[in-house]
């Protein structure tokens, strides 16, 4: 008996062994396939079985459904919850006391100064959100306000410790708004840090870090709150990142999934890169926009940038994916979905940065679930937000090549109208570049190697980051476009380092050309323009459209203006004192409408930079020039200016950083708006690089008012001791 016993203890150890050895192979695969799915895309989950040229994909394999139809999307009424107005990102709202009939009778009824984000480094983007009454802001310094909205007194501020020597800022230092959910206020800060406040007190409630500022990551889009995760993606194309999508616990801060803009070995589309070397690890693909969400089918979207090296194609052979394209994610657990490229292997820093808006509209006969994306190219890229194939049609058409830079054979080109000019042309020659000018010129897609060639619309766009808007009353999609001349030309191989800027090659606006700005609405059945406003200067600000039949649109002189949603006839304007460079948003409280907008200027505008929000109504009775002093409470004041210091190239460096790299780039190569001053005449004299300092020319502002005597003299000595060759 003892033997039997002994028989059957012996057969009950082994088949809990047994047990234990299945569930330990189970567990392990299990957390194989979550560390491929955290290299982008999981294999296990995820069966490609069609792969079409117009970049869309479908999956074979169907993962759990995400859909919560139970979350409904509403346009936006008496609030402004999100950075795009609704989960659609249509910066729409259904107000409508304010009209295009009784518009003359908008007035000021609050303006608060905030005392942040003034500075020159610092540009004003930032979408205010209005939530139960409260208006939440963020300035290019990143501190973050809580602000009464109907007077504009301040609850509580917050003010990070952001490093003061982060020199892997790409294009200015500016942030463009918070999240709001879950009773928490979600801002992303320029060192990569993701942090949780208190929605009542301002409070620091978590903060996780998302990536290395030091590597070349920042994040400068507003996080997404939706469904009890927080979404953020980070910046930093032109560092040789690895760009990526994450979704954070709302309670916790705590990771929840990664998605991997550059795909990597083995992973979809990771074929699309070189295989002889290890290009992706540094395949750029940023994502500077905040993402939209359809909770019905479940998916986020979000529009992600270039390659890196920007403008080198001829070490990254191949697409590049998921580099400037349209991508649909999984927003449950990130699993791939779907993707549309805009621009294959791009050379041109032609990236979209726009934020995706989604639409629902009747086309032939039958509602479908739409998309729009602005791009840089000047296209908006109409498609159905369930597969990514084209709402409007999308043709691939053979393109130019270049065998250096290992060129895609073709590219895709929507049909209907662009909304800048794609091409430089003799007319353009004798208009705007005049009889000095010999250079080779080209049209959009136009490669290019040591010789320099001017093209449009260039790296400023197209569309760049200004978000667009779709009005459901007119079925018109509002865009804004900049038309800028560009030149390329091939620089020595650039090798990699982290940390330090990676372009590949030499780009630069050409100096002295005229820099023009569109407003524009396109039929979002047809892609047909049916008005178009055209500006003297960039239109880099952002739109909001209302059911007011109007759109509001900021000007880089201060202007706020407004145009008829219908016919584009302007129907009011109001000047305010810095650049109108943020996207205004409207918001009910006691049935009364109001308009805000956060006017602090802009680095790659050239505007002038301010510290306030103004705020309108009907019948507003604010007399001129009374400002509400809404400042950090507590906040050391920024000393004045100390006259007579000693000019050097260090004190310069200092000043250049603080005032000129957004515009002319690291070491003066590779701004986004002005010329390299490497070969740049003005840069070999100083008493030019003084008179153009101080008075401006063209798209460069006069700093005589923002910089002391003494910071224009050490900028001048650090650009001709330092940054031309040839200087004095």
């Amino acid at each position: 008996m003892r033997k039997e016993s002994s028989v059957w203890k012996q057969i009950f150890i082994g088949s809990i062994i047994t047990f234990v050895i299945i569930f330990g192979l189970y567990f392990l695969a299990s957390e194989d396939e979550e560390e491929v799915a955290d290299q982008g895309v999981s294999d296990v989950e995820k069966v490609v079985v069609e792969d079409d040229k117009d970049g869309s994909k479908t999956d074979g394999k169907e993962a759990p459904s995400p859909s919560r139809p139970d979350i409904e999307v509403e346009y936006a009424t008496n609030e402004w919850t999100t950075n795009g107005g609704d989960y659609f990102n249509r910066r729409y709202s259904m107000l409508n006391e304010i009209t295009t009939e009784n518009i003359g009778d908008l007035k000021p009824t609050w303006v608060s100064s905030l005392g942040s984000g003034a500075e020159n480094k610092h540009s004003g983007e930032a979408t205010p959100l209005v939530v139960d009454g409260i208006m939440y802001i963020n300035t290019g310094a990143n501190d973050v306000f809580a602000i009464d909205a109907k007077t504009g007194e301040q609850i509580w501020a917050y003010t990070p410790d952001i490093p003061q020597e982060m020199d892997t800022v790409c294009c200015g230092w500016t942030t463009r708004g918070v999240a709001v959910g879950d009773g928490k206020v979600y801002t992303g800060l320029l060192d990569a840090r993701l942090v949780a406040l208190d929605q009542k007190t301002g409070e620091v409630l978590w903060e996780s870090k998302v990536a290395e500022w030091e590597e070349g990551y920042t994040i400068t889009s507003a996080p997404l709150y939706y469904n009890g995760k927080v979404y953020t993606g980070v910046a930093g194309g032109e560092y040789g990142i690895r760009g990526r999508v994450m979704a954070y616990d709302s309670d916790l801060g705590s990771e929840i999934w990664r998605f991997y803009t550059i795909p990597g070995p083995g992973d979809i589309d990771g074929d699309t890169w070189p295989s002889d070397n290890d290009a992706w690890l540094t395949g750029g693909g940023p994502v500077w926009n905040t993402p939209s969400v359809d909770p019905e089918l479940g998916y986020i979207y979000f529009a992600t940038g270039n390659t890196a090296p920007d403008l080198d194609g001829s070490n990254r052979e191949g697409d590049n994916l998921y580099a400037n394209s349209v991508v649909a994610v999984n927003a449950e657990n990130g699993d791939y979905v779907w993707h549309f490229q805009e621009v294959h292997h791009d050379i041109w820093d032609m990236d979209p940065a726009n934020p995706v808006v989604l639409f629902d509209v009747e086309k032939d006969g039958e509602m479908r679930k739409g998309l729009g994306q602005a791009g840089k190219t000047g296209w908006v890229y109409f498609l159905d937000r369930t597969d990514g194939t084209p709402l409007v049609g999308i043709e691939e058409k053979p393109v130019p090549q270049l065998a250096e830079q290992k060129t895609a054979a073709t590219q895709p080109i929507p049909i209907g109208d662009a909304f800048v000019p794609q091409g430089v042309t003799q007319e353009d020659i004798d208009r705007d570049l005049g009889d000095e000018f010999e250079g080779q010129v080209g049209d959009i897609y136009t490669p290019f190697w040591e010789e320099p060639i001017t093209l449009k619309p260039g790296p400023a766009g197209g569309a760049n980051w200004p978000p667009s808007a779709y009005n459901p009353d007119t079925e018109l999609f509002y865009v804004l476009g900049n038309d800028t001349y560009f030149s390329f030309a091939r620089q020595e191989e650039e090798a990699y380092e982290e940390g330090s800027m990676y372009i590949g090659s030499i780009m630069q606006p050409v100096s002295n050309a005229p820099q023009r700005g569109t407003v524009t609405a396109l039929d979002v059945k047809t892609n047909k323009i049916v008005w178009q406003q055209n500006w003297d200067s960039q239109a880099y600000s952002g739109i909001l459209t209302t059911a007011g039949n109007l759109v509001f649109v900021g000007h880089n002189d201060g202007r706020l203006i407004a145009f008829d949603a219908k016919t584009g006839e302007q129907v009011w304007e109001y000047m305010m004192d810095a650049g109108a460079n943020a996207p205004s948003v409207t918001y009910e409280i006691d049935g009364e409408q109001y308009i805000s907008i956060y006017a602090a200027g802009n680095a790659l505008a050239g505007s002038k930079h301010g510290d306030k929000i103004y705020t309108f109504k009907l019948g507003g009775t604010l007399p001129e020039g009374q400002v509400i002093d809404a400042s950090v409470k507590g906040k050391a004041p920024v000393p004045e200016k100390e006259t007579g210091e000693t000019v050097s190239a260090d004190a310069g460096l200092t000043a250049y950083k603080n005032s000129c790299i957004a515009c002319h780039g690291d070491q003066g190569a590779n701004g986004h708006n002005g010329p390299n001053l490497q070969n740049s005449k003005v840069a070999e004299n100083k008493e030019d690089v003084l008179d153009r300092i101080t008075n401006g020319k063209g798209a460069m502002p006069s700093f005589k008012d923002t910089l002391t005597a003494e910071e224009i003299d050490a900028i001048a000595e650090y650009v001709v001791t330092i940054v031309s060759p040839l200087g004095d």
